[in-house]
């Protein structure tokens, strides 16, 4: 009989006058909580956001053949590394190899599959690294680095290579020396 006479104090309490301020200060600390927690969690992820929206907008551009809007996102010397040893590229050197291909409707479609970026503790740097699908060139990565500055985040230096698997890495060395692959395929291809 006593924990029923407890229990029924109990909710007298919660079911009396006070009752109302107490629902409204508990509503008031939850919706404080989650206000103060996705501030936070914004502020925090906000600048990595900026920096994969000026890639989405590289990328879109690129697909597109909007040459005004790649060159948006790239800093004034942007180095431009592609997946051939000549190719690179700074400033407008990049944007007059862009040109005619974007003039003639043919740009580049990169789709990303996977992206990771970080930025210094000062903030207006970042560096990033995506693995990207291309109809032509299967898997490919790309990496480089932006800097924020009065315009925004602007890309420095992109650079696009083609991972090669391990299992092949001493054959595609092979091939690009100009030499015959290894005659054991099943030989240790461990990179030297």
């Amino acid at each position: 009989m006593g924990q029923f006479n407890s229990a029924a104090r109990s909710k007298q309490r919660v079911a009396g006058p006070g009752a109302d301020i107490w629902r409204q200060c508990r509503t008031l600390l939850l919706a404080c909580c989650w206000v103060f927690s996705a501030y936070g969690t914004s502020a925090f992820s906000a600048p990595r956001d900026e920096v994969g929206r000026v890639l989405d907008t590289f990328h879109h551009a690129a697909a597109t053949a909007d040459l005004t809007a790649y060159t948006a996102q790239m800093g004034p010397d942007m180095v431009f590394l592609g997946t051939d040893a000549t190719e690179r590229w700074q400033g407008q050197a990049f944007v007059d190899f862009a040109r005619p291909h974007f003039t003639a409707g043919k740009g580049w479609t990169y789709t990303v599959r996977e992206r990771h970026i970080d930025l210094a503790p000062s903030g207006d740097v970042a560096w990033f690294d995506e693995l990207l699908d291309n109809a032509k060139l299967g898997l490919c990565r790309g990496s480089g680095i932006l800097l924020k500055g009065p315009d925004g985040w602007k890309l420095q230096q992109y650079n696009l290579s083609m991972p090669v698997p391990n299992e092949i890495a001493l054959d595609v060395a092979a091939e690009i020396r100009g030499e015959a692959p290894a005659a054991d395929a099943g030989a240790d291809q461990t990179p030297r």
